[in-house]
């Protein structure tokens, strides 16, 4: 029997992103939230270069936008979004048990599927992890998934957002979108003015650009990201220094990769034996090495166990989308 052909959509409340079994992939900023009615064209449009599947697979985190009354309602519109797009061809909806279901089933159990791309990923990228416990970490623009692997499988503690949290499997704390009101406490402004990615950018981490999807409206220049980090301390570029504002970034950073140690600390404690593995992926695995070579985990056995890149392996758009591609290829395995 043939493998179908597959698209897979992870459709995120910022970003949308495609990854079609042939290897063609596409990801594309889109503020779910602001224009939630136009989803279905959006995607028809992301979707006109590539070649028609014989199947549709989803996942999703956009359901949490706050456009929308509940999560179930949003489950449904985005769901109703891909329905219009895919026409008659099937439709296939990855859930937090691991599994696929159809679209009315979907619907029905609208819950099951919200933010269940985690599993996706952790499901397929598990069989790159060596026999014994594992822990997968994903790194994106706005949350950190760290994922206990036993023998290649996802082992959660949780499966929802809220019980991830709990466990520390999921922080919400990205490298990208992450307000600095989030991270700063009383040393700062208690307003959206910066983000994490300004902090990178003013750094020299990563290289900014005209992009204007910022908390000002202004580029990811390192000057404008330097006004946004200067607005953190009550003040711009006339009234603070350089100095200031670079220590206000390195203070940021030591904060967030502390932050994501300690979840990483507290996912592998609970653990039924020592990690031997750490897999990593993400648009902002840039931060890994800087994570494990915290002090959090200075004199841990985590800094030192063997790292594998899991986007490595892949283009960069690819790796970025490793969610839509995990259900894309479990898809078409399954089916």
């Amino acid at each position: 029997m043939k493998t179908p052909s597959v698209i897979g959509l992870d459709i995120g409340g910022a970003n949308l992103k495609a990854v079609h079994t042939d290897g063609t992939a596409i990801c594309r900023a889109f503020a779910l939230w602001k224009q939630p009615n136009t989803l279905a064209d959006e995607l028809r449009s992301l979707l006109s270069r590539f070649s028609t599947p014989d199947r549709y697979a989803v996942t999703m985190t956009g359901e949490l936008c706050d456009c929308w009354e509940s999560k179930r309602e949003g489950v449904i519109a985005i769901l109703d979004a891909v329905a219009a797009l895919a026409a008659s061809r099937r439709v296939r909806v990855w859930t937090n048990q691991g599994t696929f279901v159809d679209l009315d089933q979907a619907k029905k159990t609208a819950l099951s599927v919200a933010s269940a791309n985690w599993l996706a990923l952790a499901t397929w990228a598990g069989r790159l992890a060596p026999t014994g416990n594992a822990l997968l970490i994903d790194i994106g623009t706005t949350t950190t998934d760290v994922i206990p692997l036993i023998a290649g499988r996802p082992a959660p503690q949780g499966r929802t957002d809220s019980e991830r949290l709990i466990t520390g499997e999921l922080l919400y704390r990205g490298w990208r979108r992450t307000p600095l009101c989030a991270l700063i406490g009383e040393e700062g402004a208690a307003e959206f003015y910066a983000t994490t990615l300004d902090v990178y950018v003013y750094l020299g981490v990563v290289e900014g650009g005209e992009s204007r999807n910022t908390a000002d409206g202004r580029p990811t220049t390192k000057e404008a990201s330097g006004r946004r980090l200067a607005r953190m301390l009550l003040g711009d570029l006339e009234t603070t220094t350089h100095e200031q504002r670079q220590h206000l970034a390195n203070l940021i950073h030591v904060r967030l990769t502390s932050q994501i140690a300690l979840a990483i600390k507290s996912v592998a404690r609970a653990m039924p034996g020592p990690v031997g593995c750490i897999l990593t992926s993400g648009s902002g695995e840039f931060l890994i090495p800087m994570v494990l070579g915290s002090m959090v985990l200075g004199n841990s056995s985590l800094a030192r166990v063997p790292v594998l890149s899991v986007t490595k392996k892949f283009t960069n758009v690819l790796s970025i989308s490793a969610c839509a591609l995990a259900v894309a290829v479990l898809c078409a395995e399954q089916e």
